[in-house]
């Protein structure tokens, strides 16, 4: 995880801001602004803002979505949480099934979330590269990244694996918090 924040996280920053110089009219916006009017963005930076923007804004979120199990991650959400997962999937187990289904059978390189539809419904889903709910309208809850460069080095090809060891390490009280400020 340390090379994945200091080498390919920062990546995604430097390009980003690479991208941006010479619109300053555009480096004063938050990334979910720039998300918002992304067909706006001149052509020849669009694709940069897009890519690194978005890996920027999934990687800065799945950071605080996660804490060593020895300091508590892992486990399960408590309150209104608790309460929309159980009401939308069922139980807790089924949201956990569905999400790893969507992290594990995703094709390629991309991200799972639980996010917030507009009508405050919780969904689950994965989506392509960097993308995120945000640009479908969408509030990210929860996500994870199942590119190969998050788990390939210690992994190897068992995105299964990395997806249960996952489970141990997330961060409940941050996604709830999330979860209370997109509601």
């Amino acid at each position: 995880m340390e090379i994945h924040h200091t080498k390919h996280h920062q990546g995604y920053v430097d390009k980003l801001n690479k991208a941006l110089e010479g619109h300053a009219d555009l480096q004063g916006k938050s990334l979910e602004e720039l998300f918002g009017f992304l067909d706006q963005i001149p052509e020849e930076i669009r694709k940069a803002v897009h890519n690194n923007g978005g890996g920027h804004y999934n990687h800065s979120l799945f950071w605080k979505w996660m804490v060593p199990s020895r300091e508590g991650g892992g486990g399960t959400p408590q309150g209104e949480l608790l309460k929309s997962i159980n009401k939308t999937f069922g139980s807790f187990d089924e949201f956990k099934n569905q999400f790893s289904s969507a992290a594990a059978t995703h094709f390629g390189s991309g991200w799972a979330w639980l996010a917030l539809d507009g009508n405050g419904v919780l969904r689950v889903f994965s989506m392509l590269n960097q993308d995120n709910p945000v640009m479908r309208g969408m509030k990210p809850i929860l996500g994870l990244d199942v590119w190969e460069h998050a788990y390939y080095l210690k992994y190897q090809n068992r995105r299964p694996d990395y997806i249960e060891a996952w489970w141990k390490v997330v961060n409940w009280e941050e996604v709830t918090q999330q979860f209370e400020k997109e509601r």
